[in-house]
């Protein structure tokens, strides 16, 4: 049975990887040690902190991969790919404000959340 303690844990779960706005990798680490932290508690907490553990992660591997192109792409344009890439980062940015906190909200409601574009590196 999931309790409400179960669902405001796996919220604020959700929300602590807004941490990393305020320090490096907080997205990441935040999440992580509240998960780590209650993960046998609960089937729930374990599902919700592995989603947005792996959310986290995903975002960061695709931020490595695109640092690895502005170089060229600024390169080989002249200056005019950085301001694609910047313009299509704000997409991005709105994409993980909303995503986290429609699944913040889900998991208050007692439901699960798919992140979208998401790698599970924990299963």
């Amino acid at each position: 049975m999931i309790t409400q303690n179960d669902k405001n844990y796996s919220s604020i779960t959700h929300l602590s990887s807004f941490a990393g706005w305020i320090f490096p990798f907080g997205n990441v680490i935040a999440p992580l040690v509240l998960w780590i932290a209650k993960k046998n508690e609960s089937a729930y907490i374990d599902n919700h902190g592995k989603a947005v553990v792996n959310f986290q992660l995903s975002l960061m591997f695709y931020s490595f991969l695109l640092a690895l192109l502005i170089i060229p792409i600024t390169i080989f344009t002249l200056g005019l790919g950085l301001i694609a890439v910047i313009l299509g980062i704000i997409p991005v940015i709105i994409l993980i404000i909303v995503s986290v906190i429609s699944a913040s909200i889900k998991a208050t409601h007692g439901e699960y959340y798919q992140y979208p574009f998401t790698i599970e590196f924990i299963k």
